[in-house]
């Protein structure tokens, strides 16, 4: 393997283990070069870094290496901390949201069965944004996890309890799963202009 590679590599390495870090033992470990190769690339990396016009650089604090920004431009950063977030979700998180709320509790695998692709990405940021929560397992084979949402979606749409979602028409059940997407979203996006999003 080439030298190019191994620094591509790491540099994956180095992103993907965030805050943690990586250690030169790990890497060797994955890798499986020597310490002195190891080494070797981290030094080149460094000087890439440093002697180019990049945005990140590698540290080294208590024996692990992390990818970090460039202390010169932490104005940016901190221009970027100040700067208003958007709470727009994307479709998929809005379809998930809409499936727990009127199928709750509900398993991730009943979720992709009703939106017919996987589901990990938008579970897990409506895990991050508070809105729905893990309540227990079900007792199935495998035990899968059982998702609600919480009290945070109840205050974010200004809903007292469930029962104060829109009904469901009465429909089959296919027709059914679409509809509760469909009058979730009319919801969302209600709520959303009132906040002036």
């Amino acid at each position: 393997m080439e030298i190019g590679h191994y620094k591509a590599v790491i540099e994956g390495l180095l992103f993907a283990s965030g805050d943690e870090g990586i250690t030169i033992k790990q890497l060797c470990k994955v890798l499986d070069i020597s310490e002195a190769t190891a080494t070797h690339i981290i030094e080149e990396l460094k000087y890439d870094y440093e002697n180019t016009n990049r945005g990140l650089l590698i540290m080294e604090a208590n024996d692990a290496l992390h990818l970090t920004t460039k202390p010169e431009h932490s104005e940016y950063f901190k221009k970027l901390l100040e700067t208003p977030q958007t709470n727009k979700m994307s479709q998929a998180a809005l379809e998930t949201l809409a499936i727990i709320a009127y199928r709750q509790p509900i398993t991730r695998a009943e979720i992709e069965e009703i939106r017919g692709v996987k589901s990990d990405g938008p579970v897990q940021t409506l895990i991050n944004r508070s809105l729905i929560e893990e309540m227990g397992r079900k007792e199935t084979v495998g035990r899968p996890i059982l998702f609600r949402t919480t009290k945070d979606f109840l205050t974010y749409f200004g809903l007292t309890s469930l029962e104060e979602l829109p009904p469901l028409p009465e429909s089959d059940e296919e027709d059914m799963n679409s509809q509760e997407v469909d009058l979730f979203f009319e919801k969302f996006n209600d709520e959303m202009d009132n906040k002036g999003v």
